[in-house]
């Protein structure tokens, strides 16, 4: 490649999207692929990717390490749940935890992972902390897939203003040969299978230089059988713990329990309003009023084929409206929250008013136009 070529190439490079949200994209790619329940972030530094795969529902464990706390805890805020997870609580569960430590130590809390993700550390650390790395991640850890990203020194020549490393904190940067010989090396000691990719493609003509970031994907050969060795386990946690969010989920009987209250309200109100609505129409209409029988199929129209039973029917008796219990669990999204009409009955237990024989819900009109 000619030189003054090259100097072109240098001035003008430039990734769209921008190099770190490819390499963020790749990790979200990646777990849409496997689904992992379980996610560790190593070196999670402002939590970006934290943030974006909390929105992943596959996840339900989410989990950061880094050894500046500082950089975490100015951005960890954004991983606390928000106004709207309380109103609309999600049907999956999910914890995210931030912890204070070096990868060069273990802790029992980093164990039980799917995936591990390890995205621009390596050159950030000593070579001492290198070393023992692949035991910590691989040996240790054992998640089922490793995902490690770096800079390739050889795409260096085409970065403007990089005279030998990409950071100031970079310990070193590698060629793809001597990334891939000590994946390849790790791998084989860890009965892992490696494959190697990478994001931010090299200007055409100069492909043999590879990708900006260089990735290795890292998969178990063989699936745990158990659980580490104890004698391999700290007796004590090594982390701090700096942050930890619980977002409330379905699976929580309390949340549950509001979110069905409020759905069941919420029917029931609707289908009280389209029976008003009717009876008023034939109110008005003396020939209509006589032929007025709330409990017909003046109202099927509306459920269709929800209201297939007598008894499922909404009626007026004197000032008080009845919606039976069958015709609002018959609604798809109360069947899916309940799973069982039992349970519907449990949930909403002197928290809705009932009839007298709980089989319906009640509204007095009376008392709703006194408010009025």
């Amino acid at each position: 490649m000619d030189k003054n070529l090259q100097e072109e190439f240098t001035q003008i490079i430039k990734f769209e999207p921008p190099l770190y949200k490819q390499r963020y994209q790749f990790v979200k790619d990646l777990v849409e692929k496997y689904k992992p329940k379980k996610v560790a972030d190593l070196g999670c530094a402002d939590c970006s990717l934290l943030w974006m795969l909390k929105f992943c529902s596959c996840i339900e464990v989410l989990a950061g390490l880094d050894i500046c706390a500082n950089v975490m805890k100015e951005k960890m805020h954004t991983l606390s749940p928000l106004p709207v997870d309380y109103l609309q609580p999600s049907e999956r569960s999910l914890t995210v935890t931030l912890h204070h430590g070096s990868v060069a130590h273990k802790d029992p809390c980093m164990l039980g992972f799917d995936l591990v993700t390890c995205i621009e550390l390596i050159e950030h650390l000593e070579e001492s902390e290198l070393k023992k790395f692949p035991e910590v991640v691989f040996g240790f850890m054992a998640p089922s897939i490793v995902v490690i990203s770096t800079p390739n020194s050889e795409f260096n020549s085409l970065l403007p203003r990089v005279m030998l490393y990409r950071h100031p904190d970079h310990k070193f940067e590698w060629s793809q040969a001597e990334f891939q010989s000590w994946a390849l090396e790790t791998a084989r000691c860890y009965d892992y299978s490696v494959e190697f990719t990478g994001v931010g493609h090299p200007p055409t003509g100069m492909e043999k230089v590879g990708f900006c970031t260089q990735i290795g994907v890292f998969v178990r050969k063989y699936p745990q059988t158990g659980e580490p060795v104890q004698s391999e386990q700290p007796m004590e946690a090594v982390y701090k713990t700096v942050f930890k969010a619980v977002y409330p989920s379905l699976k929580d009987e309390k949340y549950l329990q509001t979110a069905v209250i409020n759905e069941v309200i919420f029917t029931a109100q609707i289908i009280k309003h389209r029976l008003m609505s009717k009876r008023e129409e034939y109110s008005d209409d003396p020939e209509r009023k006589s032929k007025f029988q709330p409990s017909t199929d003046c109202f099927s129209d509306y459920l269709g084929k929800l209201v297939v039973e007598k008894d499922m029917e909404p009626f007026v008796s004197g000032n008080e409206v009845y919606i039976p219990l069958a015709t609002i669990f018959s609604f798809p999204k109360v069947n899916r929250l309940c799973g069982t009409f039992e349970k519907l009955r449990k949930l909403i237990a002197g928290k809705v008013t009932l009839s007298r024989d709980g089989s319906a819900v009640m509204f007095n009109i009376e008392h709703e136009n006194e408010e009025n």
